[in-house]
């Protein structure tokens, strides 16, 4: 699985900012193809990315292309294809059948390290188990903004809650990574603390930015704390011990699956 628990949306079309965001502390950036770059501006970012990669450390850079179904998107593919330089992870946006990640894959093959599909619709959710499920996907992400649209509630939790749910189990269901959308009310940091827990409290591996002063509360929230690497150390300690047989320890039952849950916070540090 591929390991991080944030990430920096920078728009293609301000290539000026690429450094920036390479020296914000993100562990990955994901220059945009898509939303923040205008209809009329699509051919320029392209070119600039295609660019910048030459430069830019691969293993932390991402980019997200325009949707399969569109012409710039093809492009983007295409173009991603043809030049001498890839990054580590292509974010396929508006993802709704394991066609689009196959067809992405088939033209991207190794060249570069996995897929990370865009779940934004109802039939998209509906088809997650395959999408994820799909050869070079390595994770995907929620993509709560265009989601909320179409059912046409607000951009907020409780709306989303049974969505973010479904694509939990997704992305369970094939064990790839689960990276939830980012929060759009950015003078709230509180509001962005909690948004923080409750995804990771419900399985998310990571959490999408779109400013820098957003990533030391994901990165505090979702990267796991000195008390929980502490205590999974202490689990898993006392369950080798024991030969790995199901045990009490300090008042909570350890067997199989809950270690399962330590060790994954182990590998995650």
């Amino acid at each position: 699985m591929i390991s991080f628990t944030n990430f920096l949306f920078v728009p293609a079309s301000r290539p000026e900012r690429f450094e920036k965001a390479v020296s914000s502390g993100a562990d990955l950036i994901c220059i945009d193809l898509e939303d923040s770059v205008p209809a009329d501006q699509k051919d320029s970012a392209r070119d600039s990315v295609i660019a910048a990669l030459a430069d830019l450390d691969r293993e932390k850079t991402a980019v997200r292309i325009n949707g399969l179904k569109t012409r710039a998107g093809l492009a983007d593919l295409l173009a991603l294809a043809a030049s001498d330089h890839c990054p580590s992870l292509v974010f396929l946006p508006m993802v709704e059948s394991a066609s689009e990640v196959e067809i992405a894959h088939n033209i991207l093959g190794d060249r570069i390290d996995g897929l990370v599909p865009l779940i934004e619709t109802v039939k998209g959710l509906r088809s997650g188990d395959e999408i994820a499920a799909s050869a070079g996907v390595t994770g995907m992400m929620f993509g709560g903004g265009d989601f909320s649209a179409e059912l046409g509630t607000k951009l907020e939790w409780e709306p989303l809650l049974a969505a973010r749910g479904a694509f939990i189990m997704c992305c369970a269901s094939a064990q790839v990574m689960a990276i939830d959308v980012p929060y759009i009310d950015m003078g709230n940091e509180d509001g962005l603390a909690e948004e923080c827990a409750r995804v990771k409290a419900m399985g998310f591996h990571a959490k999408a930015a779109i400013h820098p002063k957003q990533l030391p509360a994901i990165q505090a929230a979702m990267r796991p704390s000195e008390v929980e690497i502490a205590e999974a150390q202490d689990a898993v300690a006392a369950y080798d011990a024991a030969g790995g047989k199901a045990i009490s320890h300090n008042g909570k039952m350890l067997e199989a699956p809950i270690m399962e849950r330590y060790r994954r916070i182990l590998a995650s540090v």
